[in-house]
């Protein structure tokens, strides 16, 4: 039963209770408790920091959405011995990147302390370029040059979102504070078509001379996705003709993921405010992997003092296998009619 308001509430107690002070201490009572179920029932989403891994976990109700990795996270015991010893190098403690991103079932969608790859790591914004002067890091493979959190973050939830405002710096050799970033990630209540999380990111330069590439500045880099073992595997990727506008594009991974039973869909689109709009499209079927790339191809972007870059995405999770293009233009333009993140 829902009591609209304590006045309502009363006048629904009055026949059952005499009056005196226990009565006034069973009506308190009984509307604390309606009041606090009513605010439950209002705001399924949360954002709450895990105590002990200082990790930041967002759920819907009693359902997991995602947790981001704010704090170091260190290599899993008997996890170097399991690698080969030329990979130990990248089995880095690191932060800053979400792992795991959960399914509709409770499945984890993507996949952290790969055997394969050591610092590939869910899904996560870096670099394999990163220039500072004369010197190049790895901000992909943790090499040289590492984002770590400052403790500036906030954290809101309401009834239809939670919001993640995180801000770390790029420190040279762990040091040298180059970069200034901002990470807001906005995780929806899950509707009939599904879940959205919104990624919005600013970086900003902190000294001169600091640039980003791709690797060998052709290939990956930028919002990086690596995904969980997949069953039935698709992936997909479309771009519209330069030619037309507006020039759609999106991609998507489909397929059974360790612990469902059904095939979910983990779909990306791009903002058109970003800077040289649309990425180009990468993937690696056999890790599995899939992303959107920044910079241009054969580029080298420079960051500026006072000037962030900001980049947004927004993912779809879904219960399906789906692949209709009617779906993916209508989510692509809802995407791309909000203001995002703020």
């Amino acid at each position: 039963m829902k009591i609209p308001a304590m006045i309502c509430f009363r006048q629904w107690l009055r026949p059952f209770v005499s009056h005196s002070p226990l009565t006034n201490l069973i009506f308190l009572t009984v509307w604390i408790l309606t009041t606090n179920l009513t605010i439950a029932a209002e705001s399924p989403m949360r954002a709450v920091k895990a105590p002990g891994s200082g990790q930041i976990e967002v759920s819907e109700g009693d359902a997991p959405v995602l947790r981001y990795n704010y704090q170091t996270v260190e290599p899993p015991a008997g996890y170097l011995e399991d690698i080969h010893a030329n990979n130990r190098k990248y089995a880095v403690p690191r932060s800053n990147y979400i792992h795991p991103l959960y399914g509709p079932d409770g499945e984890e969608l993507t996949l952290d302390w790969s055997r394969d790859h050591p610092h590939h790591r869910g899904i996560y914004w870096a670099w394999p370029e990163v220039d500072f002067g004369h010197q190049r890091g790895d901000l992909h493979a943790l090499q040289h040059v590492f984002a770590r959190p400052t403790g500036n973050i906030q954290l809101t939830s309401d009834k239809d979102v939670a919001q993640i405002k995180a801000e770390n710096e790029w420190k040279w050799e762990d040091t040298t504070p180059i970069v200034r970033e901002v990470a807001t990630i906005v995780a929806h209540r899950a509707g009939e078509h599904g879940r959205f999380v919104d990624l919005k990111f600013a970086f900003t330069a902190l000294v001169d001379e600091v640039a980003i590439a791709r690797r060998n500045t052709t290939s990956y880099g930028g919002l990086n996705i690596r995904l969980s073992a997949v069953q039935n595997l698709k992936l997909l990727h479309h771009a519209d003709s330069p030619t037309i506008n507006p020039l759609r594009s999106w991609s998507d991974s489909i397929g059974i993921r360790a612990g469902g039973s059904r095939p979910v869909g983990v779909a990306l689109f791009e903002k058109t405010t970003n800077p040289q709009y649309p990425g180009d499209y990468v993937e690696y079927p056999e890790l599995p992997w899939f992303q959107t790339t920044f910079p241009l191809s054969g580029e080298r972007f420079e960051l500026k003092r006072g000037k962030p870059l900001v980049l947004q995405y927004r993912l779809w999770i879904r219960r399906d296998g789906s692949t209709d293009e009617q779906a993916y233009d209508q989510h692509w333009r809802e995407w791309n009619l909000s203001t995002g993140p703020n």
